[in-house]
Formats: structure tokens, C-alpha cells, sequence
């Protein structure tokens, strides 16, 4: 009986050449020997295939971004954090990806919104000479990739509009290395420049631009240090335009008379489903990694996350926000629906521990947390480190996993923690920071429609990036710089606009 459906294609040769055929595997050599494959072992350590007909640009990001190492600041599975075509979202839906693909600027979107630095050129404004001094510098590398948007056709493959990866560049034969995410059809396969220069020198019928390439490399830091706008919710588009566009209009009204209604008029009109849009991040490890000691690395950043939540709680922003959250009842749903003990955040991690045994998330209700707890230790010279641990076993009852989660504390003197030591109850991050270092991550033009002008000076000057300290500045402006990306997206004009973030 016949089966319906498509067993692969025949790799067109010429123009390719089959990276797995004598020729291609001479071709590879030759480049290793030249020094123009340098990329090509952190491609291929995260190589992977797109699991949607029309994922082709996803794929080829999040194969791009995990070669980078870039943390995306939020979980892919269980504990782990890891880019996933399923977590590119914040710039077109997934859903309408699946069904027409993406636009090479969607592309670019993503890749500035996941936290990497792009440069990103179109075929009419940019020349093959440019293009072929690119793929020298990324072959010779393994710092920085080079996503190619072509058409298929020139190639003489089915299909249309593709994106992949460029793995590697043979200088004497002028040859690209595609690394194709669509290996269900084609395998990776070498083809002349000159054709792929001509491939990319076409129009996208979906926008009526050209295609073209970008060079996404990593940012000298971390691009979310301890706080990261979460495109994840559905709620996200509601809830960026509610700032961006219903705000400033909000605190145009004559009853805006000092800082506390400026304040109280934004939390109050906060919509619902806020508490999803912006996060802190947190690090999440197997207890039996380091039994309760906290490596050199873990300590760097875990300090690095307590420094930038101190320098947030010492703002004057921070006093104001502080004061209204205790003072208004009109606020105290929104403090009441952002706060989470550190009791809750044990019992959390217990439940996505429980995705390490079931190898995906969505099953942790078929696993119980059997304990929880709040600890705090001191590591010879250092100061005292929050860790929130749970025990997650399976519903057979034949197997347990520890968890841990390093938690950014900063060192307020409260009531002493469970393990007895004095001035080790520290307070985590919570919705007095968040909601600060969000007013201050909101674009400056947000506040230009207060009609006050003292108000006006006074809110700019409590909201002034140039005010903060080189640490907190750099977290705010990476905030500042996801919302101008969000606001891209929404307005439809991430095609125009392929520049990172004035930021």
C-alpha cells in the first residue's frame, strides 16, 4: 500500500555540492586548512532541524543564539534555560509563523529582542564584495554567525523563501557552506557566492523588500542581568500598548498634581495578567551539582544580580513606589498578585523540578513536592547566599531529584532565617523593584504629557537613566531598548527598521 508524502529531495548538483560527498568533504578540508571553518564547530554542535515546515528562521535563530551561548533568561524545559523555536514569540505568532513563515525583519526583531547584537543588511544596500568580507569574518570565527535570507530557486531547489545558517567559506573555490535547517529535505551543501549573492538579491513578495543577511554575535554582557520584559503571555500586546500608547494619555489629565498621583494613576490602570510581562531571573541548578557549596562562576553572578537589585532598592523612585504600595488600598491587589514568598517559590521549583524526570514541561501535576525549604549559608569570607531547595518525586514513588534555586537577595535586617544565623533573612526581589525598575525601563517620552511642569521636571529627573549607577544604567537601557522593540511589533514596523535599539 502506497504511503502518502515526501521522503527528502535530491540536493540539485550543480549548483551545490553535497557537504557529505568526496567533493564536499575536500572542500571542507581545504577550508579547515585555511582557517575559513572556525564557526563551523559551534553551528554544528547546536545544529538542528526546524520542526515546522515554515520555521526555517527559527530554527536557524535558536540554533545561532544557543552556539552564541546567550542565555535567554527564561526556561525552555524543566530548569533549563535554552533558545527554542517555541520561545521566539515576542515579534510574530507562533501560530501565523507556522502557517506563512517569517519576514526577514521579524528575523532581526527576534534576534535584538533574545539579547544579541545584530547587524542586519538588505541585498539592495549592501554589495557582494560586503557580503563576501562578512562570511570571511564570521568563517574565521566563532564569535559571531551569519544568517543568510535567500530564494531557493537560484538553486534550483522546491521551494521558496529559506533562512540557515553560513557554517563555513572556501576562499580559493569562493564557496558558502549552508548549514540547512530543513534537513528532512536537503543536507548541508557548499554553493558558489556569487549565486548565493544573487539568491539573496531578491524580493519577499510578503513585505516587497529584499532579502539580505545578518551577523548576530554576542553582547560583551549578559543583556538581562536580573530583569527581562517576557513576551510569553498572550497579554503581552495588550499590556505594551496599555504603556506605551494609554499611558501618557492617562497622565495628561489635570488631577496629575505631584509624584504620588503620577504614580498611583500608572499602577492603578495597570491591566491585568502585568505581573506576566516583566520578570526576575533567577538560577536553577541540581542539588548533587555543588552540594551546598556555590562555585566561582555562581557567585559572580549571583553578586552581579544582588548588586543590580540593591542599586534599584537605593533609587528615589524606589521610596516613592515603596510608599504608595503601603499606602493605597487602590495598589494593594496589584502588591498582593506580584508578591510571591519565598515559600511559594520553593513550591514552584518543586513543580517545574518535576519536568526533569517526565523530560518535558505540562506534567508536573503527576509529581508531588515531598519538601520544601528556605536556607541560608555563608561561604568562607562572603555574604550570606538565599537558597530556596525542593525534593520532587514521581507518582511510582521510585525516584527523587533535589533542586535548588540562588536567589538575589539584597541584605535587609530581618527576622533570621531557618538555619539560625543573624541578618540572614534577606528580602528577594519583589513588586516594590520590579514595578521601580519597570517606570524606569518606560521609554522618556512617556512622561511628556504631564501638563505640570515642576511634576514633569521631577519625574524625569527620578526616571533619568543618566542618575543611575554604570550597573543599574545598563539593565535599565537593555529594558528600554526590549520596549522599543515591542513597540516595533506592534506598530508593523520592524521591516523598516533594522537597527538595534538607540540604547
Amino acid at each position: 500500500m502506497a504511503m502518502a508524502g515526501l521522503y527528502r529531495r535530491v540536493l540539485p548538483s550543480p549548483p551545490a555540492i553535497d557537504f557529505a560527498s568526496n567533493e564536499g568533504k575536500q572542500l571542507f578540508q581545504e577550508a579547515i586548512q585555511n582557517g575559513t571553518m572556525e564557526g563551523f564547530f559551534k553551528l554544528i554542535s547546536y545544529f538542528q532541524t526546524q520542526s515546522e515546515p515554515a520555521y526555517c528562521g527559527l530554527a536557524s535563530l535558536s540554533m545561532v543564539l544557543n552556539a552564541l551561548a546567550i542565555d535567554p533568561g527564561r526556561k525552555w524545559k524543566g530548569p533549563w534555560r535554552w533558545f527554542d523555536e517555541s520561545m521566539l514569540d515576542c515579534c510574530e505568532p507562533l501560530e501565523k509563523v507556522k502557517a506563512k513563515g517569517i519576514s526577514f525583519g521579524k528575523v532581526v526583531c527576534l534576534a535584538h529582542c533574545a539579547g544579541a547584537k545584530v547587524e542586519a543588511f538588505r541585498s539592495n544596500l549592501s554589495t557582494i564584495d560586503d557580503f563576501r568580507k562578512h562570511v570571511m569574518a564570521c568563517t574565521t570565527s566563532d564569535d559571531c554567525h551569519l544568517i543568510s535570507s535567500y530564494h531557493r530557486g537560484l538553486f534550483k531547489q522546491t521551494g521558496s523563501g529559506h533562512f540557515s545558517p553560513i557554517g563555513g567559506y572556501h576562499a580559493e573555490k569562493d564557496m558558502a557552506l549552508i548549514l540547512d535547517v530543513a534537513r528532512f529535505k536537503y543536507p548541508p551543501h557548499w554553493v558558489p557566492v556569487p549565486l548565493l549573492w544573487e539568491a539573496m538579491n531578491t524580493i519577499d513578495e510578503a513585505t516587497g523588500l529584499h532579502r539580505g543577511f545578518m551577523l548576530v554575535s554576542k553582547l560583551h554582557r549578559a543583556p538581562a542581568l536580573l530583569y527581562t520584559l517576557s513576551c510569553k503571555h498572550e497579554s503581552w500586546v495588550s499590556i505594551s500598548k496599555h504603556l506605551m500608547d494609554d499611558l501618557p494619555v492617562l497622565l495628561s489629565s489635570e488631577n496629575v498634581k505631584d509624584i504620588k498621583d503620577v504614580l498611583s494613576t500608572l499602577l492603578s490602570n495597570l491591566p491585568p495578567n502585568f505581573a506576566e510581562f516583566i520578570k526576575w531571573v533567577a538560577e536553577v541548578r541540581r542539588q548533587e551539582e555543588n552540594g551546598q557549596k556555590l562555585s566561582e562562576e555562581e557567585k559572580g553572578r549571583l553578586a552581579i544580580k544582588e548588586e543590580v537589585l540593591k542599586q534599584v532598592q537605593d533609587t528615589p523612585l524606589y521610596k516613592h513606589v515603596t510608599s504608595l504600595l503601603l499606602s493605597e488600598d487602590s495598589v494593594c491587589q496589584l502588591k498582593a498578585e506580584m508578591e510571591s514568598s519565598l515559600t511559594n517559590v520553593a513550591a514552584s521549583i518543586c513543580c517545574q523540578g518535576a519536568d526533569i524526570f517526565a523530560g518535558r514541561s505540562g506534567l508536573s501535576d503527576r509529581f508531588c513536592c515531598r519538601q520544601t525549604c528556605v536556607r541560608c549559608y555563608r561561604a568562607t569570607g562572603d555574604n550570606p547566599a538565599t537558597v530556596v531547595s525542593g525534593t520532587v518525586v514521581n507518582g511510582n514513588g521510585n525516584g527523587e531529584q533535589g533542586v535548588d534555586v540562588l536567589v538575589p537577595t539584597s541584605q535587609a535586617k530581618t527576622s533570621c532565617c531557618s538555619s539560625g544565623q543573624n541578618g540572614c533573612s534577606p528580602m528577594h526581589p519583589g513588586s516594590n523593584d520590579v514595578l521601580t525598575a519597570l517606570l524606569l525601563a518606560l521609554p522618556p517620552q512617556t512622561w511628556s504629557h504631564i501638563k505640570d511642569m515642576k511634576v514633569l521636571q521631577e519625574i524625569e529627573n527620578l526616571v533619568s537613566a543618566e542618575n543611575l549607577p554604570p550597573l543599574l544604567q545598563e539593565e535599565i537601557l537593555h529594558l528600554r531598548g526590549q520596549f522599543l522593540l515591542l513597540k516595533r511589533c506592534k506598530d508593523n514596523k520592524v521591516e523598516e527598521d533594522l537597527a538595534a535599539p538607540p540604547f
